[in-house]
């Protein structure tokens, strides 16, 4: 692994130190489908991974390539023989299943998830999902607390081992930002810049309707004043910058005096 994606991980494993739950995949079959995981874990900050009797055995070079830069969860994930070894440290645990059961287990939806499991994260949580080919069996539900469930398409429910972690990992990164109205990471904060002042954006209005003016735009004349504030209602919603405005402006300067010809020489 590159010293690069080294530091990278390193970076995210210290972000996500405080506890999370642990991904515990029950007998998974393609290693494809447990590397694919580990990236999809870790590109949402958990880095827990336990495996439950893979089918191919353990380690599985398979898995290596479709992690890409989560290797390392790769080298870190424990091994258990059975479910009940996994959960055994664990007092909160949820089993993902799309299928109905006839058992009388409570069903938590997306909506509540990861808020009810940081909740409980401290005491130790986790996840299980199933095999390929069929899912979780009964005897694997009954160790969990309660099923997740996801609003797939009825008519066809079987989602891919690697998806299915996805979609977890990203509603576990979700619930962080829950109840304080934002879902934008930190590091995006400061990207867009400050809406210009009113005084520039009346100064555009003022260049572009006095070159319209010049153009005939506004016909016929009883109509200008609506014509005039159809221009500026969406202009004044878009909240554009001070250099958008600049911009705007200089494609208006440009236009007035003709293709080709705003710039000399």
């Amino acid at each position: 692994m590159g010293k690069a994606i080294k530091d990278q991980l390193g970076r995210v494993i210290e972000r996500e130190d405080a506890p999370q739950p642990a991904v515990i995949l029950v007998r998974p079959q393609l290693g494809e489908n447990i590397g694919a995981a580990c990236r999809g874990m870790l590109n949402f900050g958990l880095t827990e991974l336990r495996l439950v009797a893979p089918r191919d055995g353990w380690p599985n070079p398979a898995a290596d390539a479709m992690a890409a830069g989560a290797v390392e969860l790769i080298e870190t994930a424990k091994l258990f023989e059975t479910v009940e070894e996994a959960v055994a440290d664990l007092s909160y645990v949820l089993a993902a299943t799309a299928r109905r059961r006839e058992l009388e287990i409570p069903v938590v939806g997306t909506n509540v998830v990861g808020r009810e499991m940081r909740a409980k994260v401290s005491s130790g949580v986790g996840i299980l999902f199933g095999p390929e080919k069929a899912g979780l069996t009964n005897a694997d539900v009954v160790m969990a607390d309660a099923i997740l469930t996801y609003p797939v398409n009825p008519a066809f429910q079987s989602l891919n081992l690697a998806q299915a972690v996805n979609v977890f990992a990203f509603l576990w990164a979700q619930s962080n930002f829950e109840g304080e109205g934002m879902d934008v990471p930190d590091y995006f904060e400061g990207v867009r810049s400050d809406v210009a002042p009113r005084e520039d954006l009346t100064r555009l209005f003022d260049h572009m309707e006095e070159e319209l003016d010049e153009a005939g735009f506004f016909f016929p004349a009883a109509k200008k004043h609506l014509m005039q504030q159809n221009i500026r209602a969406p202009l004044t919603r878009a909240q554009m910058s001070q250099q958008e405005v600049r911009t705007f402006r200089g494609i208006i300067k440009a236009l007035a005096k003709g293709r080709g010809k705003a710039r000399g020489p």
